[in-house]
Parts: structure tokens; sequence; C-alpha cells
């Protein structure tokens, strides 16, 4: 038996047609598509622009100068970008290959001709100018400057030089400086032969089209069919301008309260004043340790500075942490201040921050570290004559980035040691977490320990002392392992109840 509609069953039905119901069609809506004034003004910007043309030139070069004015004049953000850029790349990315000999010979020129051309620093400045310009370029050059036999080097572009003709714009196969074949696919970009800010020498606009063999672009895609990045800031960039004129606004009250040593007040009438302090904005200089009288009706009070206020500190945070959310980095990374945190929440907020990083790298590795390879080993195979097979063999690769150290070393080692005894961590994944290669590193270890033993013989010779086995392992028993995280949390909580008590 059917039952009663209800009350809002009834709201609901009647704002349905006859025809609706009987053919099964049921329309409903958003809040957000109503056309109400509320909505009209919080939608103020909306548009329906394609990824070109709203990440036009104009809109780029607009974006990318404010991000850099910003990073340049705010210390916050110069940090959090700088620290993204740090913690993506770290101080190197090491190269590793198979195990064979010939394996270990090309890891090592690569790394020297690494070094030469200073090949790290120039890809923490690629990762740099892509988060606060949006996107970066690199092309591969020839140097003859440089000592190794590889002359590749790597010339890091500003984005500002890759720039189309404005009458090119029209063109189906052309986008802001790049063309692309029929898949979409892009085969060369239009560098400018001058900077266009560069104040030597006046930019005419010309350059020439440089295929994409030679030239890298790495940038982040949000939208289908972008082709140029956006400043990865951006979302945060007035954030970073409203904190800077905060602060500067909250110094500069302070400081106006901090000239002013007392104030001189009085409830006589106007017509008893002294000539001398009628005017309510006379200074009066006074002796310093001196004892100063004053008028009969006068007092004198000293003033309450109101600045900083207890809000200060509370918005400066949440600010930052709206700022360095569009980065995916927590707040104590980006204030640089774990103050607050305990250990765990610490470590919680990273994994988020450290799951970003990761696809950052691997994006990285596409885009920028395999092409970097694929060209050097392209001029180190035809100088070192190598054979079909033995290219091969030293074209499967793997890129090591340097790991976070943990807080707690002896529970890193401990949980490292537990994780090879069952077979779930292998020297390979481990020293790969560092940035090291394995073979390397188990070779030099094995070296030391030949080499100690060596040691300990000829001294036991050089004293007549008879031959005996070289001590291994430490005898001093290990001390009691310490749990960092409680340690911790229980100072920080002794620390609070000390504040509250007072």
């Amino acid at each position: 038996m059917p039952t009663k509609p209800t009350q809002s069953n009834a709201v609901i039905r009647s704002k349905f047609s006859a025809d609706d119901v009987s053919r099964g069609r049921v329309s409903a809506r958003y809040d957000v598509a109503q056309r109400t004034k509320e909505n009209a003004n919080l939608w103020l910007g909306v548009d329906s622009l394609s990824s070109a043309t709203a990440n036009s030139p104009s809109v780029r070069k607009i974006t990318r100068e404010r991000a850099r004015y910003e990073i340049a004049n705010n210390s916050y953000a110069a940090g959090i970008v700088s620290t993204k850029a740090n913690d993506v790349i770290g101080p190197s990315i090491q190269l590793q290959l198979g195990d064979s000999k010939l394996a270990e010979r090309v890891e090592k020129d690569f790394e020297k001709w690494a070094k030469d051309i200073k090949l790290w620093s120039k890809v923490r400045t690629m990762q740099h100018a892509k988060i606060s310009d949006g996107e970066s370029f690199a092309m591969f050059i020839t140097n003859r400057k440089l000592r190794g036999e590889i002359k590749l080097d790597l010339r890091v572009i500003e984005c500002d030089m890759i720039e189309g003709w404005i009458g090119n714009l029209a063109k189906d196969d052309q986008i802001d400086g790049i063309k692309f074949d029929e898949a979409y696919n892009p085969t060369e970009y239009r560098l400018l032969k001058v900077h266009p800010g560069d104040y030597r020498t006046i930019s005419t606009g010309a350059g020439s089209w440089i295929p994409r063999k030679f030239m890298m672009h790495y940038f982040r895609a949000d939208r289908p069919g972008q082709v140029r990045g956006i400043s990865e800031i951006i979302a945060g960039l007035s954030l970073f301008g409203q904190l800077r004129r905060f602060t500067s606004a909250v110094i500069e009250s302070a400081s106006r309260a901090a000239e002013i040593s007392a104030i001189m007040h009085t409830d006589l009438l106007p017509e008893k004043l002294a000539a001398e302090l009628a005017d309510p904005v006379t200074v009066l200089d006074v002796e310093r340790n001196s004892i100063m009288s004053l008028p009969e009706g006068w007092d004198l009070t000293q003033l309450k500075s109101e600045h900083p206020s207890t809000t200060y500190e509370t918005f400066k945070r949440q600010i930052i942490n709206e700022a360095g959310r569009s980065l995916n980095m927590p707040l104590n990374i980006a204030m640089c201040d774990s103050s607050g945190y305990n250990y765990a929440s610490g470590r919680l907020d990273h994994q988020t921050y450290d799951r970003s990083i990761n696809i950052e790298r691997q994006d990285l590795i596409d885009e920028v570290l395999d092409r970097i390879y694929d060209a050097w080993l392209d001029e180190y195979s035809a100088r070192r004559s190598l054979s079909r097979e033995q290219l091969a063999e030293i074209s499967d690769h793997v890129w090591n980035f340097s790991g976070r150290d943990h807080v707690d070393p002896a529970k890193e080692a401990n949980a490292d040691n537990t994780r090879f005894n069952n077979g779930s961590l292998t020297k390979a994944a481990y020293y790969g977490k560092r940035g090291q290669d394995w073979k390397r590193e188990e070779k030099q270890r094995i070296r030391e320990m030949v080499t100690q033993e060596v040691l300990w013989n000829e001294a036991r010779q050089e004293a007549k002392l008879p031959p005996a086995p070289y001590p291994r392992g430490d005898s001093q028993q290990a001390a009691e392992p310490v749990d960092v995280e409680e340690e911790i949390d229980k100072k920080l909580e002794e620390k609070n109840n000390a504040k509250t008590e007072k």
C-alpha cells in the first residue's frame, strides 16, 4: 500500500511538471548555478577561457613579475620557494646503472661531467624558476672550455625569452612561441636573441627556432591542452602581499608608539590653560635623569602600546599556512618553526608534503633528467666508440635522490635491521633512498674491513705479538633504546604546564 507523501516530498513533487513525471525526467539544480546577486558577486571573475587563453603571454608576464617581486621582498615567500626547490633536488642526484665494471666506470664519468658543468646547481635553478615563474627552459649547447672530454653543457633560459611573433598568434601550429605537429607534440621553440628586460640591449623581438631535441621545457600542466606554465604560488600570491603589508603596518604602529614617552592631560577649562601648553600637540623636551614638575591641574601618564596585538602571531601563522598549502607544504616547514608541534604531529604533516615531493621528482625524471642522460650518453658513446651491446647495457638506469634524515637515528637503524632480516629491504633500496650507490658503498665498506685487518696484523708484528684474529663488533653493551617521540611529547607537556601555572 503506497504511503502518504510527506510535506517535503510534496514540495519536491510540486517543482516538476506532470509531463516530466510521466516521462520519467527529473531536472535537479545546484545552488552555485543560480544567478542570484550573492552568487554574482562571489563568482565575479569566472570565465570560460581555454587553457592557452587563460595563460596568455600578458597574464603570465604579470603573474611571474609579481611572484618574483614577492619572493625578492618577502622572507617567507623566498624561504618557501627555496625550501621546496632544495627538497626536490637535494645536494645531488645519484645515477645508478648495472653491476658491471663498464656501468661503474660510466657512473663515475657522468658524476665527473655533472660536477664540471655544475649540473645540480642548474637543475635547482630550473626547479626554483618552475615554482616562481611557472616554467623553466634549458638548452643543450657545446662548451669548448669544459675540462673534460665531453663538451656538452646546459644553458638555463628564463621563460621570458621563449616568445612568439604577434603575427603568429593566429596560426594553428604555434602557441606562445612553441610549434606543434599533427599529434600536438612540441617540435620547436622560438628563442629570442635578447632578453626583453635586458637593459644592455634593446629587444627587437627577433629570435630563432630551436628544435625540441636541444630544448627542455619543464612545467606543471594543471589543465588539458595547457602548453605554458603559470606560477605555482599564484593561489597564495595575494596572501604574501597582505602579510607583508600587515607586518609593515604593525611595525610602523609599534615604532610610532615607542617614540612617545608620555602624555600630559588635564581637566582644566580651555581659558585656564597655560599659554605655553594651549596647543594639544605640543612636544616637550625633558632632560634625561631629571625630575620634572607639572603645572597645577596637569597629570602625566605613560603611553600604553597596543602593538603588536595578541592576534598578530595567530594571523601570521594562518596566512602562511594558507599560502604554503598551494605547494603542499606544512606550516612548520613554511615557517621554519616547529615549536607548536609534537614529534608525531610533525611527522604526520610531512606525509602529504613528501608525497608531493615524490611526484615532483618523477616529473623531473621524465622531463629533465632522462633527457640529460640521453644527450650525454650520445656524445659519450661516440667518443668512447661503445658497441651496440655496451650502449644497451648502460641505457637502463635509475636516479637516486637524497632522503630526509630521521630525527631518531637509533630507531631508524633498528627498523632497517628488522627489514633486512625479514627480507623486506634490500641494500639497493636502502642506499637508494639516501641518494647513494649501494655497490660503491658496499665495496668501500669491504675495503675498510680488509684494510683494518691488514693494519692490525702489521701492528702486532711490529710489537712482536703472536698472530690473533682481528676483533670485530662492539664489545660494549648497547645502551637502552629511548623512545624519542615519548620524550619530546613529555618535555612539551611539561613546558605547557609551566606556562599555565604562571
